[in-house]
């Protein structure tokens, strides 16, 4: 499975902005599609995740009423809605696929897009 994501650029703070994920290849082998953000000298974080078993969504309390993730019935885009942004939502975001599970640990994931920054000026 490839993965590629977009949408990222700069915004002001309260602004929004939405990144994809593309999937291509054996999307129907996919537990769960995620987006991970990390900071330079910060390890990369979970934000949020999706399960296509039953599409329930998990979020970190940080973004939770902020952000919405949502996907097609192929699994082949992920959305990520960010609304209300923060300048401490400044980072490189990724798109991360797995086989097996939501998970929190980057190293759970089979699959990962290269990242798109988001900076948010205050």
């Amino acid at each position: 499975v490839q993965l590629q994501a977009s949408g990222g650029g700069l915004v002001q703070a309260g602004g929004s902005l939405r990144l994809s994920c593309a999937a291509r290849g054996r999307t129907d082998s996919l537990y769960a599609t995620a987006w991970f953000r990390q900071t330079p000298g910060k390890e990369r974080e979970l934000v949020t995740g999706i399960r296509w078993m039953d599409y329930s969504t998990y979020y970190i309390n940080d973004v939770k009423g902020r952000f919405t993730i949502s996907g097609d019935n192929a699994k082949t885009t992920v959305y990520l809605q960010m609304s209300s942004l923060k300048p401490e939502d400044t980072a490189v975001y990724y798109c991360a696929a797995g086989r097996t599970g939501l998970y929190s640990l980057p190293k759970d994931y089979d699959y990962w897009g290269q990242g798109t920054q988001v900076t948010v000026s205050s």
